[in-house]
């Protein structure tokens, strides 16, 4: 019995550690930009067409940090967001943003686009772009 709990306890370890760590996502914007600080409510408003001050700059569809920009910002899950734009879009309300395949990427749109707003991982960030938001 004790080396069933302890075989099971090493694997649930084991688990744990095999899982990787969550990124540490930020919210760009260009450093011309004249935005210092924004809150996540007012972030999720660009990604969702409900404000236009701002063009948001995305991942491609099935990244991870997409995935999880969604759940603790936009509180909404990848197919709300879809069905979000795709509604806007067909309605002609809206353009769904650009999306890419890297940070590299999303940073580059974000760094020649002064009114142009994205998200990357934190370790990412250099002098190309602004952090305005640490998503928590």
């Amino acid at each position: 019995m004790k080396t069933t709990i302890g075989k099971m306890l090493l694997a649930a370890g084991l688990f744990v550690a095999a899982v990787p760590a969550l990124a540490e996502i930020v919210v760009i914007v260009n450093p011309k930009n004249p935005a210092t600080r924004m809150f996540s409510e007012q972030a999720a408003q660009f990604f969702i067409g409900k404000s236009s001050l701002f063009t948001p700059v995305e991942f491609n569809e099935g990244a991870a940090i997409r995935t999880e920009f969604y759940s603790k910002v936009l509180q909404k899950e990848p197919a709300q967001v879809k069905a979000i734009w795709s509604k806007l879009v067909f309605t002609g309300k809206g353009t769904a943003p650009k999306e890419y395949n890297s940070a590299a990427e999303v940073k580059k749109a974000v760094a020649a686009d002064v009114s142009a707003i994205g998200y990357i991982d934190k370790s990412a960030v250099d002098d190309t772009v602004k952090v305005i938001l640490t998503v928590q």
